[in-house]
């Protein structure tokens, strides 16, 4: 009995220091690209072309950032792309929580028709002329409303929340309709609140989609300056800068400013800002990430 608890402690020691390793080398690996994107967008743009910054920049520099943060349309787009974030992420929740509600409930008679259709549009597209045509006849285009109605329905969104509500216990619902609460009722005081998790874990796709979004602004409102997004901006920036960067004009006619950035670290500027209130807002949503995840995809 000694000896096989002798084995067992030194087998999970060394399974322990194996596995402490690999996690150590997959944060490293994780954090790697972010911190070297980091770096380079601090870094002076002639000396980054050279290559060889991995953490820390070798020429520090901040006239990237006063590039984009200079742009004319920074202040509307990043307006826009907030409210955009917030009020599509906010009805898309909304929306989707009820859908899944109806279509989790085992009395609703179509619950498995309207679940093939959904997903039947997870892989069935009308393509961008038709989707463009159809947005021009709602009057979506050439507004804000076309980054918000949209995306209100999202046919994974609603599985994802389906799948979470189908583990939940039927008793709860039965008893509550035994007190007289109704399906509203259940819905907002009962449903909604054992949904945190999940709810957090679409709120976080939804939040990332719309702020990193920019081929909507440029392909429904690119004459309309004031429904602009940050995204569009930024990718504008970056595509001038690639444009200067090809001609064959001399460093001394483009001017010292536009010698000393690049592409590459626009970019790297560029992508930091974008991602700035992303990482901001995952901390506050991770242990309500994780757990969606998990408990959404189980049934006993």
């Amino acid at each position: 009995m000694k000896k096989k608890k002798i084995k067992s402690s030194l087998g999970s020691k060394i399974f322990t220091i194996i596995n402490s390793l690999f996690m150590i080398a997959f944060v490293i690996i994780t954090l790697y690209p972010v911190l070297n994107t980091v770096a380079i967008s601090f870094n002076d743009g002639i000396d980054a072309v050279r290559g060889g910054i991995y953490l820390w920049p070798r020429k520090f520099a901040i006239k990237n950032y006063q590039t984009v943060l200079a742009m004319e349309n920074l202040i509307i787009g990043a307006k826009i792309t907030v409210a955009r974030t917030l009020l599509g992420t906010v009805s898309s929740l909304i929306v989707n929580a009820l859908l899944a509600y109806v279509v989790s409930r085992k009395r609703f008679l179509f619950k498995s028709q309207l679940s093939l259709f959904w997903v039947i549009t997870m892989y069935v597209n009308g393509g961008l002329i038709p989707v463009f045509l159809l947005y021009r006849n709602l009057h979506l285009t050439g507004t804000f409303w076309v980054y918000v109605v949209p995306g209100m329905v999202s046919a994974w969104n609603m599985l994802v929340l389906r799948t979470y509500m189908l583990g939940l216990p039927d008793s709860l619902e039965e008893s509550a309709q035994l007190d007289g609460a109704g399906y509203m009722t259940i819905f907002w005081k009962i449903i909604s609140p054992l949904c945190k998790p999940v709810y957090a874990t679409v709120v976080l796709f939804v939040a990332v989609g719309q702020w990193n979004s920019w081929f909507d602004a440029m392909l429904y409102n690119r004459m309309k300056t004031e429904y602009t997004t940050l995204q569009y901006e930024l990718m504008k920036l970056l595509s001038s800068v690639m444009q200067q960067s090809g001609s064959a004009a001399s460093a001394s006619e483009r001017g010292s400013a536009a010698a000393a950035i690049t592409p590459l670290t626009i970019r790297a500027a560029a992508t930091v800002v974008t991602m700035l209130p992303i990482i901001c807002l995952y901390p506050f949503l991770q242990r309500y990430f994780v757990t969606g995840l998990t408990i959404g995809g189980v049934k006993e």
